[in-house]
């Protein structure tokens, strides 16, 4: 099992591909990492185990991860109205609520009723700073230009959303009282030694030597280096392929019963089951059983990185890419795709 006939180098010069990170697992365990390229063109700085990749969307797997995790504590639930308990901010009643309620379920696999309005949810303009999760919600940010709220029945459809992740960020904020971050630093990244993984919205170059710049496909750097998004829970984590191979593991190990964060079995399998009008979306992850073997997923894709998490929890297998280049085409029709391809899952 792991990666077969395919040169690695070799595919990254026909992609023009600046930098590369995997990570192999297999029995729940990493059994493989590999580095290639630069953490920033025109430097010498090569990738290496600690080098630190945005992971953009597949920042939903840690939010879901996340979740599941205060469910189990009893301070969220999944089929509650979620205004129940947000206090900050609510999901405005209209028509399309009258008979269906906004859950943390829906929420979770996209499918709330929420639809992100256009150009929306981009990456964070140092004019612009930080907008709080209210006034984002509320439409008076740049980042989001018209108040969120629901557009068709709960339940009804699939529509990618990073606004709902921000209503999850909101609710989590609410019910602890603690910073999204400060929660997931407390609750995964510590007890799983995640140690470079960060939901940090501030890269300054001296003080973190490990972080990956982003580049375009031809090449060149993104503008600022480092592309930050400012919405935690929808996009905004950092990290290598090993630390999010030991959240993937984290989660195939809850599924046998010997989590190391207090996820139950049947919590662990309920994140991991079709939910609501579509069979391939779980609760922060995307499903595939056509191999004949559930695959879970995620991917993220951001100005200057593309990566891929791939999962096959009753194999106990899987991989993570990362990369620092947007080559502008779909993550499985670039060399992220290739190597997938490439991989021996032992299906």
């Amino acid at each position: 099992m792991g990666l077969t006939n395919i040169n690695i180098e070799e595919r990254m010069q026909y992609y023009n591909l600046t930098g590369l990170s995997i990570a192999v697992f297999n029995n729940s365990e990493i059994r493989r990492t590999e580095h290639y390229g630069l953490l920033e063109a025109g430097t010498t700085k090569s990738v290496n185990s600690n080098s630190i990749f945005s992971a953009c969307s597949i920042t939903k797997f840690l939010t879901g991860m996340l979740v599941m995790l205060l469910t189990e504590q009893g301070l969220v639930y999944l089929d509650e109205e979620i205004n129940k308990k947000l206090t900050s901010w609510k999901v405005p009643d209209n028509k399309f609520t009258e008979h269906k309620n906004v859950t943390l379920r829906n929420l979770l696999s996209h499918q709330s009723g929420i639809i992100d309005p256009e150009d929306s949810f981009m990456e964070l303009n140092s004019k612009n700073g930080i907008p709080s999760m209210v006034d984002l919600l509320n439409g008076k940010t740049p980042y989001c230009k018209e108040p969120i709220q629901v557009k068709y029945e709960p339940e009804s459809d699939f529509q990618y959303s990073d606004a709902g992740y921000c209503i999850i960020q909101l609710l989590i904020e609410d019910v602890t009282g603690k910073p999204f971050k400060n929660i997931i630093d407390e609750l995964i990244f510590q007890p799983l030694k995640m140690h470079n993984s960060t939901l940090t919205m501030s890269i300054s170059e001296k003080k973190d030597e490990n972080f990956s710049c982003g580049h375009i496909k031809s090449g060149e750097l993104v503008d600022g280096k480092y592309t930050v998004y400012p919405y935690p829970a929808a996009s905004g984590l950092w990290t290598t392929p090993s630390d999010l191979s030991i959240l993937v593991i984290e989660l195939i190990n809850s599924l046998k019963g010997k989590s190391k964060i207090g996820l139950s079995v049947s919590k662990a399998k309920e994140m991991i089951t079709s939910q609501g009008c579509k069979e391939w979306i779980g609760l922060g992850v995307f499903l595939d059983d056509s191999k004949g073997e559930l695959e879970i997923s995620s991917l993220g894709w951001g100005v200057g990185f593309q990566c891929m998490m791939v999962g096959y929890p009753y194999l106990e297998n899987g991989l993570v890419l990362m990369t620092n280049t947007d080559l502008g085409v779909h993550q499985l029709k670039g060399i992220i795709g290739e190597i997938y391809n490439s991989y021996d899952s032992g299906l």
